[in-house]
């Protein structure tokens, strides 16, 4: 199966950080964010509909942080039905939606929304645990893949 994300064809940002230095794109990040996303790393509440073919479901907030901590970038949230908010990239003029898969045929309203703010997303202990766990994958994953 064929995986694709929001902004896709335009989505250029460069490393801000030395640690993720090799991650020379999103394009990049999320292909190796196929390789580690799980059920694990998907929200609770959404782990009985995530699988391999829906491999983005329940992914967005831990994804988007992790993508801030390797872009820069603010984290922008689309308010959802049920009050939950779907979070994506905006990198200067560069917007990208790691997970905007999760959708389907839907097509989000990527504009002027509300940044989101990881003390906010991570009072939530299951949350930073899952976007914590996320990050020690990349690392690892990094590490094994990009030796010096």
């Amino acid at each position: 199966m064929e995986h694709s994300f929001y902004g896709q064809d335009n989505a250029a940002a460069l490393p801000v950080s030395e640690e993720f230095g090799m991650i020379s794109s999103p394009q990049m990040l999320f292909d190796i964010l196929l390789d580690i996303w799980c059920e694990y790393t998907s929200a609770p509440r959404l782990r009985d509909k995530w699988s391999c073919e829906n491999i983005t479901l329940g992914q967005c907030s831990v994804t988007a942080f992790l993508a801030q901590d390797v872009f820069g970038g603010k984290v922008l949230g689309i308010l959802r039905p049920g009050g939950n908010y779907h979070c994506y990239n905006k990198v200067g003029d560069t917007v990208f939606d790691l997970t905007s898969e999760q959708f389907g045929d839907e097509r989000l309203v990527y504009g002027d929304d509300p940044e989101q703010l990881r003390e906010v997303h991570f009072a939530k202990l299951e949350k930073r645990e899952r976007y914590e766990y996320l990050r020690a994958e990349l690392i690892k994953y990094c590490a094994g893949r990009f030796k010096a």
